[in-house]
């Protein structure tokens, strides 16, 4: 068995809820659409808001500006690192994580934008045939 992340030995009951969408999901910061896509994940954490990730295709990176030396630590999803709207007062709008801990492994790469900054959307979904 593999290890688990610092965060789960402490809290072993702590969820991470990665959950796929074909909602059509958009972002936008300051009238500007910096993302939208069908393909999303919803991570529902625990003791945290609903968040949405995009794939990162669907982002517009040219928008966007990684913000050099920031990096936080989730002990349940690992190293975060961030981007920013160049000249924008916030210092980021975005993050991803680039190598999440194995129990969130399906947002390796995925971008989801603070939501007190950039109003996220959520649109209808579509049917895809398959139940559960």
């Amino acid at each position: 068995m593999s290890e688990l992340p610092n965060g789960y030995r402490d809290r072993p009951d702590y969820r991470v809820d990665v959950l796929a969408r074909t909602n059509l999901i958009t972002a936008e910061f300051d009238g500007r659409t910096l993302a939208s896509s069908d393909a999303c994940l919803l991570v529902d954490e625990q003791d945290h808001g609903l968040v949405v990730y995009f794939p990162p295709e669907s982002v517009d990176l040219d928008a966007l500006e990684p913000v050099e030396g920031l990096h936080t630590i989730c002990p349940f999803k690992g190293q975060a690192s961030y981007w920013k709207v160049p000249g924008a007062a916030h210092e980021s709008v975005a993050w991803t994580y680039r190598d999440p801990h194995p129990p969130a492994a399906r947002i390796a790469g995925y971008i989801a934008f603070d939501q007190s900054l950039a109003r996220v959307s959520i649109g209808p979904g579509h049917f895809t045939g398959v139940r559960p």
